[in-house]
């Protein structure tokens, strides 16, 4: 049967470049997905974007309001741009037992957060995150024989534009190639940028340089026990694709098996959430597990106001 979907919010790029993806899935028989209906917060785009977007894409339901989506799918992309409400978009899905796919970054505080695990734990039928985390040319340089390529000792990644709504790909393009068990961030100092350190549970360490000082690619330098490699994390197949196939199968229940377990899924938030009391606190190291419920993390809110100003002035 196929899977209808809808787009919870129009705000970025994102949705008019996903669905000719899940389209091409869908025609290739790796899915069987329809989108169905789209819903836009207002927040970014002008009144009446949602019907010209389904006019351009050929969706048949553009919505004014989000809960009459409810009856028409049978899960939910959340494209919103302000991430502070990804939960309150989600949660009547959740709450209607629909599949849940939240775009980066999954959320801005440790309150969302837990409610994601709790969702997870729960049961519930929720992913998401930066598709970077999926990187083909990771994948590519991970399926590498152990004895050619070594045991990864390090890694170096740099993705600038912001501090966390773009800035949250470099956490995921590197915790993609370490793997989980992610345990503390450090703000190293400035340079024109910021530099953050991140260790992992088993002693491995991990560099970003993220900001919004300069437009950096997609980068990654590694080194191993038997070498240094420099990867290209949007090479290769495109990682918006990556995302989908990791994620669709999951969402309309051809699997059982999330892409990755939600506490997995959360570490490059969590780490970002770390990184930014790090800098607060004149560079002291910050565990994930000492993150509190009362830091208001990342401003949503703020940032789609920016965002707003930067597309209409206003």
């Amino acid at each position: 049967m196929t899977f209808r979907l809808g787009l919870v919010g129009l705000c970025t790029s994102h949705p008019g470049a996903w669905v000719p993806i899940i389209r091409t899935l869908t025609d290739e028989g790796l899915v069987d997905v329809t989108v169905v209906a789209a819903w836009d917060s207002g927040e970014t785009r002008p009144p009446g974007y949602a019907r010209e977007f389904c006019e351009q894409f050929d969706i048949p339901n553009p919505l004014e309001n989000l809960e009459d989506m409810l009856d028409l799918v049978d899960g939910v992309i959340v494209h919103t741009t302000n991430w502070d409400r990804h939960i309150e978009q989600a949660r009547p899905f959740v709450e209607a037992e629909k599949s849940v796919l939240v775009d980066k970054p999954l959320v801005g505080n440790l309150r969302d957060a837990n409610q994601l695990l709790d969702w997870a734990q729960m049961g519930k039928r929720v992913t998401g995150g930066s598709s970077l985390r999926f990187s083909a040319a990771v994948a590519a340089f991970l399926a590498q024989p152990l004895a050619g390529r070594g045991e990864i000792h390090t890694a170096y990644a740099a993705t600038g534009v912001d501090d966390f709504n773009y800035g949250i790909h470099a956490y995921a393009l590197i915790s993609g190639l370490m793997g989980p068990g992610l345990i503390s961030a450090q703000y190293l100092g400035f340079s024109g940028q910021k530099n953050i350190k991140l260790t992992w549970r088993d002693g491995r360490v991990g560099f970003l340089t993220i900001g919004r000082n300069a437009w950096l690619p997609f980068r990654l330098m590694v080194v191993t026990s038997k070498k240094s490699e420099f990867i290209d994390g949007s090479a290769g197949e495109s990682p918006y694709r990556s995302l989908l196939e990791a994620m669709l199968p999951y969402m309309t229940g051809q699997t059982d098996e999330p892409p990755l377990p939600m506490e997995v899924l959360l570490e490059p938030e969590l780490a970002a959430l770390a990184a930014r009391v790090s800098w607060l606190n004149h560079g002291q190291e910050v565990f994930l597990d000492d993150l509190r419920l009362d830091d208001p993390g990342y401003d949503g809110t703020q940032f789609a106001r920016e965002y707003r100003r930067a597309r209409m002035g206003g």
